[in-house]
């Protein structure tokens, strides 16, 4: 038994601080989701031991203590234990309800104006991931991650384009379905700087597993400094052979801000060299994974919507070392 106990304890206590895990949460959100579901074990717990404790009681007290003992038809003994079980777990229960209730509703809206707007649009199997602003030339749009101040609201608006997802970020905040052709409104809100996993949570085709996608905060000046890079065009240098061959082999689907490419149906790649991985958090962004990935993604990724390319060598080259360039 001690050593069954030992191993939960274990279980428990590295689920604290697994990427994955909401009790270890680092927000406003994620610290109420927390304490609720920390209160919510234990009034579990106690529930349980005191139904079980009762009941043994009951059945103690309602046993013969001899052969020649008869136990009265009309003896309503255990049922009364078992009663004030019921009545003792409905009152426990009760206070859980309208804790969670409580709680969902404190979480509901920011307390505060949020700051930042950000859309993201959830598909098969990736995230767009697009910021809003009241000026338009301030409007851009990247892929598989957020990048959001410290100590400030974010308002996100969400989507999806083909089938229903799920927006999690454990440590962050609550779960929030994506719907095609209707916007659900969250809001996040980090207390530490750092990254942050989400992951998409709600079953939604073959790649779900991998649907994932990181959030990093920033201090407010990183930030500031890291849009306004985001803000510029993509390097390009004219004439540039392999930017000819990224035209013809990959701007149909894929956009690349200060270029011709415009397609809309792959992930926007301006200032692709700076992200830090590939196919929705699957690969880490090397030369050599990008490669792999161009002209093997069905082997990588079954069921991904892009197809396996069959590159020459020469034009696997020039794409690679065009898009890592692209900082």
């Amino acid at each position: 038994m001690k050593r069954l106990i030992a191993i939960g304890l274990t279980i428990s206590l590295a689920g604290c601080s697994a990427p994955l895990s909401y009790l270890d949460a680092t927000s406003p959100v994620g610290g109420s989701i927390a304490s609720l579901g920390w209160g919510l074990t234990a009034i579990s717990v106690g529930v349980c031991l005191i139904v079980g404790v009762l009941l043994l009681v009951a059945i103690w007290r309602g046993s013969p203590r001899g052969a020649a003992t008869v136990v009265p038809v009309n003896d309503r003994a255990p049922i009364r234990w078992i009663g004030v079980g019921v009545a003792i777990s409905t009152v426990f229960l009760l206070g859980s309800a309208i804790w969670t209730l409580v709680t969902v509703h404190s979480i509901a809206g920011s307390p505060r104006p949020a700051a930042l707007s950000i859309d993201v649009i959830g598909q098969e199997w990736w995230w767009a991931v697009k910021y809003r602003s009241d000026d338009p030339s301030r409007e851009f749009t990247t892929a598989n991650q957020l990048v959001i101040p410290v100590d400030v609201p974010v308002q996100i608006n969400l989507t999806s384009r083909d089938v229903i997802h799920s927006f999690w970020v454990p440590k962050l905040g609550g779960k929030m379905d994506m719907i095609p052709s209707r916007t659900n409104v969250t809001w996040l809100e980090a207390d530490k700087i750092g990254d942050y996993r989400g992951q998409c949570s709600e079953f939604c085709g073959l790649q779900h597993a991998n649907m994932a996608f990181n959030v990093r905060v920033m201090s407010q000046a990183d930030f500031d400094a890291w849009r306004n890079q985001q803000l510029q065009p993509a390097a390009s240098v004219a004439g540039d052979p392999r930017l000819r061959t990224f035209m013809v082999r990959c701007a149909a689907c894929h956009t690349v801000r200060g270029t011709p490419a415009g397609g809309i149906l792959g992930p926007d790649l301006s200032h692709f060299g700076s992200r830090e991985t590939l196919a929705a958090g699957l690969l880490p962004n090397t030369p050599e994974n990008l490669a792999r990935w161009i002209n093997n993604t069905q082997t990588i990724k079954p069921g991904a919507k892009m197809p396996e390319l069959h590159m020459l060598a020469s034009e696997t080259a020039d794409v690679t070392g065009y898009l890592e360039d692209l900082k």
